[in-house]
């Protein structure tokens, strides 16, 4: 069956949700200095798990989504919940994926605390994230000459694919557990104009903050760190699914965060005032991954 794919359904419902355009939603909580910070997200086998894929990885990776989301706003993450369904409920399956989900949280600080069991006709995980921030980073908010920054490495999603394709399991396992930017995330508060994470590439990123911001950029592409794959380059910058923060700043704001951030960070480019995203003098297409 055909059908819209997902930036044009939000596109056309855009009016419905007035509240939403940003990775996570903002909730302004009573009597508390901090605001509430929430995301959900669904991953399943056909798009998301190749074969090969482990139950804990499947557990680890679809709770980091959603916590890549509140890194992507520079939320602390506090705690997650999953509904989590299997094409059959047997123990050991839900409790490896489980062990993945708690892991990931582990491993930023947060807390898995349950959720819900269903049968599916393939494996898929629905998890949503909370998490609190003082200055919530909305993507929103860049201006031109600022610089635009990516954490890590681009690609490492489009290598897992390909050590899946040679067979080395092990190695696609390990690249597919990311560990989501949330220290980074919070680390950026402050600094960071307009923040988004990579999940939908580097470049239709770059387009979703420009949208949002009303600005472009002009992007070096041999300035854009690279995880070693046989993919090319243009492969890499519209491939996604990496969780890398993408986000916006002033250089000398940047310069003067503590030298442990600024290693994990990479300048790519410039905010500009027109439209669009331009790698090396020319025009890219908005092209990026997008659910069917």
């Amino acid at each position: 069956m055909g059908g819209m794919d997902e930036h044009a359904v939000l596109a056309a419902i855009a009016d419905r949700l007035a509240a939403a355009g940003d990775d996570a939603a903002v909730l302004p909580t009573a009597g508390f200095d901090d605001q509430l910070v929430i995301s959900t997200d669904m991953l399943h086998a056909s798009a998301d798990f190749p074969a090969g894929t482990a139950a804990h990885t499947r557990g680890w990776r679809a709770v980091g989504a959603s916590l890549s989301d509140l890194a992507a706003m520079g939320a602390r993450p506090v705690a997650a919940v999953a509904v989590i369904a299997e094409t059959a409920l047997e123990a050991e399956a839900i409790a490896a994926v489980i062990d993945g989900a708690e892991a990931v949280c582990e491993s930023v600080g947060a807390s898995y605390v349950g959720g819900d069991l269903d049968v599916s006709p393939e494996p898929a995980i629905v998890s949503t994230a909370v998490g609190t921030a003082d200055h919530p980073v909305h993507r929103a908010g860049a201006t031109a000459g600022e610089g635009v920054y990516v954490t890590g490495q681009i690609g490492r999603t489009r290598a897992a694919m390909a050590a899946f394709a040679a067979g080395d399991t092990a190695t696609a396992n390990e690249l597919m557990r990311f560990t989501p930017r949330c220290g980074l995330g919070m680390a950026l508060a402050g600094t960071a104009t307009a923040m988004i994470d990579s999940s939908d590439g580097l470049v239709r990123s770059l387009y979703q903050l420009g949208r949002a911001s009303g600005v472009g950029f002009d992007v070096e592409g041999a300035a854009v760190p690279l995880v070693s794959t046989t993919a090319d380059r243009a492969e890499l910058f519209t491939y996604g699914e990496d969780f890398e923060l993408v986000f916006t700043a002033p250089t000398e704001a940047v310069a003067a965060l503590d030298a442990e951030t600024r290693t994990a960070l990479t300048e790519i480019g410039r905010v500009r005032s027109e439209q669009g995203v331009e790698v090396d003098g020319s025009l890219v297409e908005d092209v990026g991954y997008s659910h069917r």
